[in-house]
């Protein structure tokens, strides 16, 4: 997608739906850095989520305004959403998986504590992506998971790529 975006340099934090609480059941919210497209309640995602699944980093939404948090997706940008996960804070770990990642186009999107979020082109090979993944945060002290590969309900591939490689 092309820079359609008017207000390309005015940036905005939506409200995202995230989930339910696993225990008290209440609704989850995050908080996502967007800048807005020509087309009312249209914006492009600045950065991959933490939470939200099925969305990355340049992803176009379109927010129901009827319902709070509540999205749909308008178009894939291409870019995977990878999680890490920590058992304890790894500024090692951190500073070796983020050189790695942008050595193949990737970048750092969140850092928090015990958590990384990366994006990533699928372009540069599942393959590829998952070897590097595995070798530095496949462990005890580490996990990685794909936010916007595998559907949360039913674990099958989303295959979203599929139509961006018949371009």
């Amino acid at each position: 997608m092309t820079d359609q975006a008017p207000f390309a340099d005015q940036e905005t934090l939506l409200e995202l739906f995230a989930g339910i609480h696993p225990t008290n059941n209440q609704p989850i919210f995050e908080k996502v850095l967007a800048t807005p497209l020509a087309n009312v309640s249209e914006y492009r995602l600045l950065k991959s989520p933490l939470f939200v699944r099925g969305l990355a980093a340049l992803d176009s939404i379109k927010i129901n305004e009827d319902a709070r948090g509540r999205f749909t997706l308008l178009e894939h940008s291409g870019n995977l959403c990878v999680r890490v996960f920590l058992r304890q804070p790894n500024e090692d770990l951190e500073v070796q998986l983020t050189a790695e990642l942008e050595k193949l186009g990737g970048s750092l999107d969140i850092k928090t504590e015990r958590a990384m979020v990366y994006s990533i082109h699928f372009g540069v090979g599942f393959s590829s992506i998952e070897a590097l993944l595995n070798k530095w945060a496949n462990s005890d002290q580490a996990k990685w998971v794909y936010g916007n590969v595998y559907d949360p309900e039913t674990g099958d591939p989303l295959n979203w790529w599929q139509a961006l490689l018949q371009v």
